[in-house]
């Protein structure tokens, strides 16, 4: 990784919605967001956002950078780099995105359309670990 790359995740903000959080209505934000609450409304982020293990999301649409889900998700989902559905994570609506990673143990339910966009870094030439680091956002940060 490039020092660019280090210095510019350092200048994000990292915020939390706690479990006891309930949110209702638009969201916008540019860093990132996990939310481990509720959330009725819309989402649209230039940010990562994560949607933790316990977390229950309804949107309207949720866009944003990369989309890492654990938790459960009805409505239609977007993003310009990833999505990541993990083990345990559900999703009721149509997915959009550049790239997908969906675990084992997931329910999902929809359709999937892949945008046509070229990846930043060819995958074939980092490390393993270089890969992983750079799929994973913040899944150990809360549990």
């Amino acid at each position: 990784m490039s020092e660019k790359n280090t210095s510019e995740e350092e200048k994000r903000t990292l915020t939390v919605f706690g479990p006891e959080t309930e949110f209702d209505g638009v969201l916008e934000f540019s860093d990132d967001l996990i939310i481990t609450g509720k959330f009725n409304g819309r989402i649209k982020a230039t940010g990562n956002l994560e949607i933790a293990k316990d977390a229950v999301c309804t949107v309207e649409k949720m866009s944003a950078s990369s989309i890492v889900i654990s938790g459960s998700v009805t409505g239609d989902v977007s993003a310009s780099e990833r999505v990541e559905i993990c083990s345990g994570g559900s999703v009721t609506g149509d997915i959009e995105t550049a790239r997908i990673r969906i675990e084992n143990n997931v329910n999902f339910e929809g359709q999937i359309t892949m945008l046509d966009t070229e990846p930043e870094e060819n995958l074939f030439s980092v490390s393993s670990a270089e890969y992983k680091n750079a799929m994973v956002l913040r899944s150990d940060v809360i549990e």
